[in-house]
This record gives structure tokens, C-alpha cells and sequence, in this order.
């Protein structure tokens, strides 16, 4: 009877193993409800398949590139080719184990560990299904069947029949075949074209193949492809803009990638084959890394031009067959100066097609010299007929021969690699002159004449002075001669001090502070409003500062950025003339006694700060870092604008000097962790702040912040933890403080989002509203700067084109530490108690710096660096 009863249960057990892995292979069709669960694993009968469009156009699948690759994706692929034309975590693989989950409030994929490492993000509406429709887009739809999200607005690097891609969007090529890892190719399309762009380079336009046909003049609007071409619309009407020629066949698949190799490429699957209708560039060469650095790219293939030989230490590429020579590694002193190798004649680089020239009608060895003072540039291209010099700054690519070199003319360009002499460092003495010397002294000559002439017309400006401001003039100004400098750039303006002190009434009405000094409100001889900050230089740092932050603003322009009309000297004092922003700073808005910010000006606040700091970090020439981002030091103007101000402590950066940068800068609550570890100090320090500040306007408070207590809560304290009725020697004995970000990481935890909210806009904000700042501003204060977002994908992710990031909880720990520490009433261990310089106490003992009480202390009294601000 018992072996009876323990055969039927085995087979009891397997008819149910069979069943599940039965029901488990199953291949859904057009759409699955919530609750459900994939991986490779549990769809391996089918390949990883688990849903098919309902006509079995299209097929998702948990499935890898390769059958030996050991990384899964979510992927979409055209059923009938088997081409991949979408991957979800492209970036971010996953085993054959790791799992997606569709839930009621969007699509995740998890790692082994059950850890998510994409997801469509929080999305506005209760999802009831995942649909993959007939034209290859998969999307979540709510219980209205309102499409919420769609992969189609989050293209990888193809784009299929009916599918629009719009302005702004962009392809990004794989690495390899087996690698669906972002490379660095990608297509960008622009109101007026089609960009291939390389590190952000341009290195072809769409409309400058022979196959395209501009048709209108009206501003590009959406690319799509479909059976009869390819073309680029324009809106209302949809109006062909720029037409693609090809053969024309209606009834085929065709799609549009952009391909490993950088060239965009339009093929058409028919008689069971891929076939090529569309390539550009034609030349292969001009894509940029063709032949790796340094390569030269001809017809014949890749070789290496003169001088150089396959460098053994990269799959592609050359390098100095001079073992003496070596490229710059960093923007530090070079001992032995520099020196230019020739790349002989007859080779070109793609950049000398997109860009201007730096300058014009100038001799080769002030091109160099240009080149030598600027530590981004590794090589230039001189025209030998016009005098004109071209800088190649950050990246090299390949060079083209001279079959593919397109000159204007007989303007022939030479082309020199800029490279460091180990020979000249060993005998510096002997060798600096002949090489720097040649270079900079016809340099020089020109740069003495330039200031001896804007100095005779300085005197004379300065002599028209009127006789009741003689007084102004009477300081010595020490530093004048080091400012020359960069008025000869062309840089911002250079008023008088007469000017100023008629702009602002003798500097009657002061409208804020700023770094170093007080900033006024003035109004120019043009009627044109302005802020003019007055700094008081702090000897040579504080001089140094003020001609730091003249070369950084005066060169960028952005609408979120503030804009930099001039600057004074006057004996010891500096002066910015700023653009005029008529509500002030932030701080004086989010935390003053006036009406509160809506959440939805707030939400532009942080997206135009993002946009700013964006640009500052990945839009200009050189990477900037701001290093004091905070609310004071974002202004509004009654219309709502943003701009980001200050500029006076940015480090200017090339990408050999970024993780060289370590000096301690910045304002208390809102500097990094990194500053008091002594990690490099990155773009992704500004992240942190610029979180700090995010928490700061969903809560309409600053982020640390007291109460008294004296032994209890004291009832007199106010809605920011202020007291509204005591003398500032009471504060002294008895401080209990509160830290925000602390309890922001555990309403987080709770899901408990609208509590984190300014409770004067109770009512008026949405749980997924509130819910998707919180999340971005965890993001960017997570302790590991590389777990950060970009400010270009905190921007994505604020206007929706991004799904927003899940912060790590482990990454995040550290704010329990410090909102414990803030959170405990001071009292002394040995008796004696330190006042801060914030209005804290310390104990001696926490002071000396044992234990984590001494690390606390050593937070709070490094972020006093540069004071009140």
C-alpha cells in the first residue's frame, strides 16, 4: 500500500513539473496582463521567446546575440529575418536566470540578485497590459487602452517600417555583432538634417550624399522609413523635407540602422536575404575611427602614415615608431616643452570638413603655439595657403590618405601630431629653448604689441574721467597687467569704474550676496538693466578666481546659464556685470515668507538647472565643473527663467585633467562625500549637489536645519525648525537638528512620497509626481559618484525621455549615519562643549576625531571652507 501511495505521488509530481514547464513555454500573442513573469530560463524551449505581435510580425524574447554569450537581453526581433531591431538593457545584461516582471505599475528586469537594472519607470496610470503590436512597438497601455509607454520613443539603433523618429532623437551603433553595448557612433536628427556624429563630432550630414534630395526648405520634423525609401518630413502636412533615393519596393521590409562601422545604412529583407539599398558615407574612411587612432585609412585598407607603426598595445591603431616620442598624457607642465610630428602630405581628418578654424593668417609656429597653451589640443592641420589653423582637441581618430583628402583649392592642409620629447625631458636645459623658443617668440613680439596698445588706450579712457570721480582712481591696481590678458582674448566687455558707479547710483541699491562680495542693482547708459557684483580680491587666490571666472563665462552661452556683460577693475576691488534677473535667487524664493512655488515652476527650476549644468559638463568645449551648485546661486527672472550664476569657484577641465582635480571648494550641506575622502573630484560632484538642492524644492526647506529642546521639543519652534521666540544663547546648550535627505531615503523606502511634499501644496501634487523627483534627487546623492546619473540623464529622465533610475539603498546608507548624528541633541563627553561656526556643538572628544562622531565632525567642518555664501 505505501510503494502504492509513493508511485502515485512521483507521477502526481511530474504531471505538475510538466504542466508548469508546459504553460511556462508557452509563446503569448499581441499582449500579456500584469503579473507576470520571463526569463530565458523559463522560456528555454522557445528560444527565450514569450510574445509575438498577433500577425507574428515581431517576436520579444529573453535571448542573448550570440548561443555561446552568456549575456541576455530583452530584445525585439522581426520574426521572419530574425534581425534584432530593439534592446531594452543593451548596457546593462543579465543572465539566463535574471528575470522580467510586468506589475501593475510598469516593466522591470532583474538581475540574479533581484536587483532592477532597467524598468520603463514609474509611469501616471495603473498598467493592465503589455502589448507588442504588428509595427514592431511594444507598449504599456492603462485600463482605457491609452498607450503610457512605448518603446518606440527609446530607440537603440534601428528604426522600422511606420516607425517616426523625431528631432532630437538618436541611433546608437553596437560595439561589436556580438555586443549590443552602446559604441560611439551615433545618428542625431536636427531641424535641418541628418548628423553621424563621433564623441559628439559631426563626421558627414545626411544631405551631403549624392542619393539625397532636398525638397523644402521647411525645418526637419521626423525621419521614417517604409517600403518606398526613406525620407525626412516636416510638420504640419507632412511635407517631404529631404528625400532618399533608392529602389522603390512597396512590398519589402526595409529598415534603417546605424552600423558598427559608423555609416548609416537602409536594408531591405526580401526572398529571405538582406539586401543593401542604402550606404553613406559611401567612403568608408570617413568614418572617424576607421582604422583606430592614429590609422590611416586609404582604399587599399588600414595602414599607418609616416613616422608611426601599429602600435602593439591596442587591436587597432598606430603610435611613434621614435620611441622617444609619446603623446600628452595630462595638462601638467611637460618638461622639454612640445614638439610636432608631420603627418606629410596629402592626409586629411574628418573634423577639418565641420569645424572653423581657430584662427586665420597666421604663421605654423603661432598654430603650434596655439596648440602648446591649450592642453585639449593633441594635434592641428595648418593651411599652408590661407594661414589658417585647425585644432584637434580631446579624441583622435583616423587620418585619410590622400585618394579621399577633398582640399578646397590649392589651400593644401599639413597635418602635425603633438607629442612630448622623452630625450628634451632628460636634457630640459639644453633642448627647452631651441624647440619653445622658435615657437613663442614671434608669438610674443605680437602679444607685447597688443598690450602696449590697449594699454595707451586704457590711459586714455581713464584720462577722460570726470573731475568729481577723481577720488576712484587714486588705488593702484596690481593685478592690471594680468587682466590685459583677458580683455585681449575678446572676451566680456571691460567698463570703467566711472561706468559702474553711475550704473548703480554709487552702489546705492544692493539686491544680494554672492562669492566674495555684494551684488548691486544697476541700470547701464543703454538702459540695459544689470546685477553687478563687487569682489573684494583676497590676494593672489582671490585674483585668480576673478580672472577664472571672466574666461569661463565669457565664452559660454546658454539659455539657462547666466550671461557674463563685462568686468571692471579698481585697485583691489573686482567687479561682473551680470544680466539682470529680476526675482532674484532662489533661496530667497523657496525659503522667504511669500507665496509658495507652485510644483509645477518648481519642476521647470529643476529641469532648467539640470539643462544648465548639463551643458556646462558635456555641451562646452572643455568640460566645467561648477563645484558650488546651490540655491543661491540659481536666479529667476518673473517670467520664470533659470539661470545658473557664479562661476567664480569652476574648474575648467579637459579629459586628462578630470580625475586630477582635488581642492576642497563648495558650501555646507551640499558638498559630496568625495570631498572628505580625498576620491578625484568630478562632473559628478555637481550631481550631488544639484540633488541636495532637488530635495530642497519638494520639501520648500533648507535640508539641515534646529530646534531647540532643552531637554524637549520647544514649542516656540517654527515651521523650518526655527525658534520664534528665543535669543541665540539659548541655542547654544541644547540644539536638536534635522536632516532631510534622511527622511527623504525612508518615505522612499515607504513609498510614502507625498509626505516628502511642501505641505502648502497639499492637494495640488500627484503621488507619481512627487515620486519621480524624489527618486532623481536619491539618484544623484547616492555616496558612489559612478552610481550617479548624468546631468544629461537627469535632464532625459525630468522630461520623460528617460525611464528614471531606482537609487541603491546601499549607496545610500550614509545618510543614516549623518541624520543620526544631526538628529541627536549635542552633549559633552568630557564636560567642555566646541561651538561651530554654523551655530553646532561638539563635544572635545568628537573633536578630536575618534570614531564616527569624529567623522561627522569632520564633515561639518569642511563644509565651512568657504563660508557663508
Amino acid at each position: 500500500m505505501a510503494a502504492t501511495t509513493s508511485t502515485t505521488t512521483i507521477v502526481v509530481v511530474l504531471v505538475l513539473i510538466h504542466v508548469i514547464i508546459t504553460n511556462s513555454a508557452t509563446i503569448n500573442s499581441g499582449s500579456i496582463s500584469p503579473n507576470f513573469t520571463a526569463s530565458h530560463y523559463l522560456f528555454i524551449e522557445n528560444s527565450g521567446d514569450f510574445l509575438r505581435s498577433i500577425n507574428r510580425n515581431y517576436t520579444a524574447a529573453i535571448a542573448n546575440s550570440q548561443p555561446t554569450s552568456p549575456s541576455f537581453y530583452l530584445l525585439i526581433y522581426h520574426t521572419a529575418s530574425h534581425a534584432v531591431v530593439w534592446a531594452a538593457n543593451r548596457n546593462t545584461p543579465i543572465s539566463s536566470s535574471g528575470q522580467l516582471s510586468l506589475s501593475s505599475t510598469g516593466l522591470t528586469i532583474n538581475d540574479d540578485n533581484g536587483k532592477p537594472v532597467w524598468s520603463t519607470g514609474p509611469i501616471g496610470s495603473m498598467i493592465t497590459a503589455l502589448q507588442l503590436l504588428d509595427s514592431g512597438n511594444l507598449v504599456l497601455v492603462d485600463q482605457f487602452n491609452k498607450t503610457v509607454w512605448q518603446s518606440f520613443d527609446f530607440p537603440t539603433d534601428t528604426i522600422v517600417p511606420g516607425q517616426k523618429f523625431p528631432v532630437g532623437k538618436f541611433l546608437t551603433a553596437s560595439v561589436s555583432p556580438e555586443d549590443f553595448f552602446a559604441g560611439e557612433y551615433t545618428f542625431t536628427l536636427t531641424s535641418a538634417d541628418g548628423l553621424l556624429q563621433w564623441q559628439r563630432l559631426t563626421y558627414y550630414k545626411l544631405s551631403m550624399d549624392p542619393k539625397s534630395i532636398k525638397d523644402s526648405d521647411r525645418p526637419v520634423s521626423y525621419l521614417m522609413v517604409n517600403g518606398s525609401g526613406c525620407n525626412l518630413f516636416s510638420n504640419p502636412g507632412s511635407e517631404i523635407a529631404i528625400n532618399v533615393m533608392m529602389t522603390s519596393a512597396v512590398s519589402d521590409y526595409r529598415i534603417l540602422k546605424i552600423s558598427i562601422f559608423g555609416s548609416l545604412v537602409v536594408m531591405r529583407y526580401t526572398n529571405n536575404n538582406w539586401v543593401t539599398d542604402f550606404t553613406t558615407p559611401a567612403d568608408s574612411c570617413r568614418a572617424p575611427l576607421r582604422c583606430g587612432k592614429l590609422g590611416l585609412c586609404s582604399a587599399g585598407g588600414c595602414s599607418c602614415p609616416p613616422g608611426f607603426r601599429n602600435d602593439p598595445n591596442m587591436n587597432s591603431g598606430c603610435s611613434f615608431s621614435d620611441d622617444s616620442l609619446k603623446l600628452p598624457e595630462s595638462c601638467g607642465p611637460q618638461l622639454g616643452g612640445f614638439v610636432y610630428v608631420p603627418l606629410g602630405a596629402g592626409l586629411s581628418y574628418f573634423s577639418v570638413d565641420f569645424t572653423n578654424p581657430v584662427r586665420n593668417n597666421v604663421g605654423l609656429s603661432s598654430c603650434e603655439a596655439i596648440c602648446s597653451s591649450n592642453c585639449s589640443c593633441l594635434a592641428l592641420f595648418y593651411g599652408n595657403r590661407s594661414g589658417s589653423c585647425y585644432l584637434i582637441e580631446n579624441h583622435l581618430g583616423s587620418f585619410i590618405s590622400s585618394n579621399n583628402n577633398n582640399n578646397n583649392g590649392d589651400d593644401v592642409k599639413l597635418g602635425f601630431i603633438k607629442a612630448i620629447s622623452l630625450t628634451n625631458q632628460d636634457n630640459s636645459s639644453v633642448s627647452d629653448f631651441p624647440v619653445i623658443g622658435l615657437v613663442l617668440l614671434p608669438a610674443s613680439g605680437v602679444v607685447l604689441i597688443l598690450i602696449l596698445a590697449i594699454w595707451m588706450s586704457r590711459r586714455t579712457r581713464n584720462c577722460k574721467m570726470k573731475p568729481s570721480s577723481k577720488k576712484l582712481v587714486d588705488h593702484p591696481d596690481p593685478y592690471s597687467d594680468d587682466l590685459e590678458m583677458f580683455f585681449i582674448a575678446g572676451l566680456p566687455v571691460r567698463f570703467s569704474y566711472e561706468d559702474l558707479v553711475w550704473a548703480t547710483g554709487d552702489f546705492s541699491t544692493p539686491v544680494g550676496s554672492g562669492g566674495f562680495g555684494t551684488v548691486y542693482k544697476g541700470v547701464l547708459r543703454d538702459k540695459t538693466a544689470v546685477a553687478v557684483k563687487k569682489i573684494t580680491a583676497f590676494g593672489s587666490q582671490g585674483h585668480k578666481e576673478f580672472g577664472t571666472e571672466i574666461a569661463v563665462i565669457g565664452n559660454i552661452h546658454h539659455v539657462n546659464l547666466v550671461r557674463l556683460k563685462g568686468f571692471c577693475t579698481h585697485g583691489r576691488d573686482r567687479f561682473l556685470v551680470y544680466e539682470y534677473m529680476n526675482r532674484g535667487s532662489l533661496d530667497r524664493t523657496l525659503f522667504g515668507p511669500g507665496p509658495p512655488l507652485e510644483w509645477q515652476e518648481r519642476f521647470e527650476i529643476a529641469v532648467g538647472t539640470a539643462r544648465g549644468l548639463a551643458y556646462l559638463h558635456s555641451g562646452c568645449e572643455h568640460k566645467i565643473i561648477h563645484c558650488d551648485v546651490k540655491p543661491e546661486n540659481i536666479l529667476l527672472s518673473n517670467d520664470m527663467q533659470v539661470k545658473i550664476s557664479d562661476f567664480g569657484l569652476s574648474k575648467l577641465l579637459s579629459p586628462e585633467q578630470s580625475g586630477l582635480f582635488t581642492t576642497m571648494r563648495g558650501t555646507r550641506g551640499y558638498l559630496a562625500p568625495e570631498w572628505l575622502t580625498n576620491e578625484a573630484i568630478s562632473d559628478k560632484t555637481d550631481v550631488y549637489s544639484y540633488g541636495m538642492v532637488l530635495l530642497e524644492l519638494i520639501q520648500g526647506r533648507k535640508n539641515c536645519g534646529h530646534a531647540q529642546t532643552h531637554g524637549s521639543e520647544n514649542p516656540n519652534t517654527g515651521p523650518q525648525g526655527q525658534s520664534s521666540g528665543s535669543s541665540g544663547s539659548e541655542n547654544r546648550y541644547h540644539a536638536r537638528s534635522f536632516y532631510f535627505p534622511l527622511q527623504a531615503l525612508e518615505m522612499h523606502e515607504q513609498g510614502r512620497y507625498l509626505d516628502l511634499v511642501d505641505p502648502r501644496l497639499a492637494g495640488r501634487v500627484t503621488k507619481d509626481e512627487a515620486e519621480k523627483l524624489v527618486k532623481v534627487a536619491l539618484c544623484c546623492v547616492q555616496e558612489e559618484p559612478s552610481l550617479r546619473p548624468t546631468m544629461a540623464n537627469v535632464v532625459a529622465m525630468l522630461e520623460g525621455t528617460l525611464p528614471v533610475g531606482t537609487p541603491r539603498l546601499e549607496s545610500l546608507n550614509f545618510l543614516r549615519f549623518y541624520g543620526r548624528r544631526f538628529n541627536e541633541p549635542s552633549t559633552a563627553v568630557t564636560g567642555e562643549e566646541v561651538e561651530l561656526p554654523s551655530g553646532f556643538m561638539v563635544s572635545t572628544a568628537e573633536k578630536s576625531g575618534t570614531g564616527a562622531s569624529g567623522y561627522l565632525f569632520s564633515y561639518m567642518s569642511s563644509t565651512q571652507v568657504s563660508g557663508p555664501r
